[in-house]
């Protein structure tokens, strides 16, 4: 009897919900949160497929395309989640003398209403068995008519004083999904999906402006694959035995990532935004403000000090910054006070009081305790930039020596410029490859002392320096150092 394939829930995409929300809305609308904002006037910047004629002619995309490889079980079947923004016009109209008008903005009562580009999230979801795709690609067409609807706007009394228009596009598309056997013993699969904008049905050659274009493209447009069984393998570490045949894979404007359980992955997220494997999102991190790679902690502040106009417009720009705005301004102080920041662990590649394996084992520190951070130099007790000197030409050099700085052809022109100068070893710096640094600071230079009380020094190898064997002995060492001006 043939087993009934099991087809991954829709739930198990929840997973990665977070993550990708946080790409869908990259870039959606940036501080200070207002449609007149310069940085809000060029907009939808990441995973945008726009028409095919459109992006040929203004160096865009219109398809991505991802591969990956996977082992599957003897039924497994592949979910395919598609997800992306579609644009939705909002105009503005004023009832003018028995019809409406389109205006910048328009008050109703204590409500101000603005034109915008609303994104609206679409999601398209199919499902089919590996041995399917093994057998020949399939294809599942992405059809979105256009809409339009209308919002009526009234006073106090009931009347009749504007109305909101919104308008979307038809948007034609296709998700080709296709797999192929690998040889070898291991039973793997490159899998492959193309997305693909069709453009808008009605020629695309009248497409004038990118304002146009984005009207029937897919924005933000990323992917989810789920296995019923089996796991992926990761595109950056996979197993060795796989490593030819991920180099051998083709990605273009996308990237997949491994998501959901690190014991057995059965999630891929493919991303037009670089990501690593298993990414997600900080939980100190609340709200959403629409830039991923910002300081929760700065954008709140920000938004905190806008003026009573800023955040009124900023509400009236779109529902998701009304949102955000009435979130910080909401935000108790416990909350606030998780966006400072967060010291994850401290350890580091064999420091630990014991050795570790799995993630509820990995030691933590405190100065309480007395436990030592890895980047912490008494955690080493091998080297002491205090002490260690190094042979140079056969002479000793450690803190309090005196050279010559000779830069390399390798240095930069800030460096190159003190070739000649003389310097005092400050500290000899041991890195983890075993390479031996000097950190010196400047002879004549009367804020040495100010850099060094502050640990800012000039770093140059061991090849780069002369040993000045006949110093000044009235120059102050790095030892003998007391706050004293060099420059009296």
């Amino acid at each position: 009897m043939t087993e009934t394939p099991t087809v991954p829930p829709a739930e198990i995409m929840d997973d990665i919900a977070k993550v990708a929300d946080t790409v869908l809305f990259e870039g959606y609308l940036l501080y200070p949160y207002r449609a007149s904002a310069q940085k809000n006037q060029l907009r939808w910047q990441f995973g945008v497929l726009t028409p095919q004629d459109w992006a040929h002619q203004h160096s865009e995309n219109w398809y991505s395309h991802t591969e990956c490889l996977l082992e599957p079980g003897d039924n497994t079947v592949l979910r395919v989640r598609l997800r992306f923004l579609r644009l939705r016009q909002r105009r503005v109209q004023r009832s003018e003398s028995g019809g409406f008008v389109d205006v910048a903005e328009l008050t109703v009562g204590d409500d101000l209403h603005l034109p915008w580009d609303e994104g609206i999230p679409e999601v398209v979801d199919a499902a089919v068995q590996v041995a399917d795709l093994l057998a020949g690609e399939v294809t599942v067409p992405v059809e979105l008519a256009a809409e339009t609807t209308h919002e009526s706007l009234t006073d106090g009394a009931d009347r009749t004083v504007g109305r909101l228009i919104r308008e979307s596009w038809p948007i034609r598309a296709t998700i080709t999904v296709s797999a192929e056997s690998l040889p070898g013993p291991y039973g793997a699969v490159r899998l492959g999906l193309r997305v693909t904008n069709l453009g808008n049905g009605t020629g695309n050659s009248t497409v004038a402006t990118r304002d146009e274009a984005l009207q029937s493209s897919l924005i933000g447009a990323h992917s989810i694959l789920a296995l019923s069984d089996g796991q992926f393998l990761s595109m950056t570490d996979p197993p060795e035995w796989a490593r030819p045949a991920t180099q051998a894979c083709t990605n273009e404007h996308t990237w997949p990532v491994l998501a959901g359980s690190p014991e057995r992955p059965r999630l891929v997220f493919s991303s037009p935004i670089i990501l690593a494997d298993f990414p997600e999102i900080a939980p100190e991190s609340p709200n959403e403000m629409f830039d991923g790679t910002e300081n929760d902690e700065i954008l709140a502040l920000r938004t905190l000090v806008l003026t009573d106009a800023e955040k009124r417009e900023a509400r009236a720009t779109d529902p998701r910054a009304a949102a955000l705005v009435d979130a910080v301004d909401s935000m108790p102080p416990e909350i606030f006070e998780r966006l400072h920041g967060v010291i994850r662990s401290m350890s580091g590649p064999g420091v630990g009081p014991k050795p570790f394996s799995a993630p509820d084992e990995i030691p933590t520190y405190s100065m309480e305790t007395g436990g030592q951070p890895w980047w912490d130099p008494a955690a080493d007790a091998s080297v002491d930039p205090d002490t260690d000197s190094v042979l140079i030409d056969g002479h000793p050099v450690a803190k309090g020596s005196h050279v010559v700085l000779r830069p390399s052809g390798h240095a930069d022109a800030q460096d190159l410029f003190l070739d000649g100068k003389q310097a005092l070893v400050e500290a000899v710096l041991n890195d983890v490859d075993g390479a031996v640094h000097l950190a010196v600071s400047l002879l004549d230079d009367p804020a040495s002392e100010f850099h060094a009380s502050h640990g800012r020094f000039r770093y140059f190898g061991t090849h780069e320096v002369e040993v000045l064997r006949d110093a000044d002995p009235g120059r102050p060492s790095g030892s003998a150092r007391t706050g004293e001006s060099w420059a009296q």
